[in-house]
């Protein structure tokens, strides 16, 4: 069982790579996260925690960790000076180019490990048109997954927190401290929506959003004022455990019997 990175190989020892080893892709953003965070929140996350779960669940399979794309769909951050995004048709075709030269080699699992909630619906049609055409088995795994897709998110956040807020924080105060200032955190949930008993985050009614909808004006939407490393270690360390056992399963996944 062997841990590679895929920029290391040569084009020939890519051939030494089995149909059975599993691709992992991070797969983040480039996008405003309020006045406190980096713009690169999302890439940062989604490379960690894809490095550290592909190294973990080496021991028992063998995975090679691709470079991870930056740039992704965050449309609903246009708004704000910063955000680099793709439309949807672009990355759809980004994800197919990808996956089309993959299967060119020797490889057959791809699994994507996400840290941007505006991606995830499009990465779930990515699975399927991989599937179709090329063979591949595609797989979508979650550094968090976010509260308005069911995700847990901390109480005091009253299932809002969605961007920008408690957990990410955290986590980059244990990931990238330099990159964080805690004085310009503040909470910025938008309560009102508790309000509607259909339509919400995790709720049987679904809406489209930007991060300037809600009145908050700085483009959080949860609270990140107390937020210390020592959760966001907690939280980094589950995500690689929860990862690295999610990535043996798919080395070994097969969807018949």
């Amino acid at each position: 069982m062997a841990f590679t990175r895929f920029t290391d190989l040569s084009g020939p020892s890519v051939i030494d790579l089995s149909a059975d080893t599993v691709a992992v892709l991070p797969v983040g953003a480039i996008e405003q996260h309020g006045p406190h965070l980096p713009v690169a929140t999302d890439y940062f996350m989604a490379e960690a925690i894809a490095e550290g779960a592909a190294l973990a669940a080496s021991d028992s399979c063998d995975i090679t960790l691709l470079p991870g794309l930056a740039y992704t769909k965050s449309d609903e951050h246009a708004w704000s000076p910063g955000t680099l995004w793709l439309s949807a048709s672009t990355l759809l075709a980004v994800l197919d180019d990808l996956g089309r030269s993959l299967a060119m080699g020797p490889v057959r699992r791809l699994a994507f490990l996400n840290a941007h909630g505006g991606n995830s619906a499009l990465l779930g049609v990515a699975l399927r048109e991989l599937r179709t055409r090329y063979g591949l088995f595609t797989f979508l795994l979650h550094a968090a997954l976010p509260a308005d897709q069911g995700g847990a998110s901390p109480s005091g956040e009253l299932g809002l927190g969605v961007h920008g807020g408690l957990n990410e924080t955290a986590a980059m105060l244990y990931l990238h401290p330099e990159t964080v200032d805690m004085s310009l955190a503040e909470r910025s949930v938008p309560e009102h929506l508790t309000a509607y008993e259909h339509i919400g985050f995790g709720k049987s009614v679904s809406f489209g959003w930007t991060s300037d909808d809600f009145g908050t004006g700085n483009g959080v939407i949860g609270d990140p004022t107390g937020a210390t490393p020592e959760l966001g270690r907690k939280l980094v360390d589950t995500a690689i455990a929860d990862n690295a056992a999610a990535l043996r399963e798919c080395a070994r996944f097969l969807p018949s019997a």
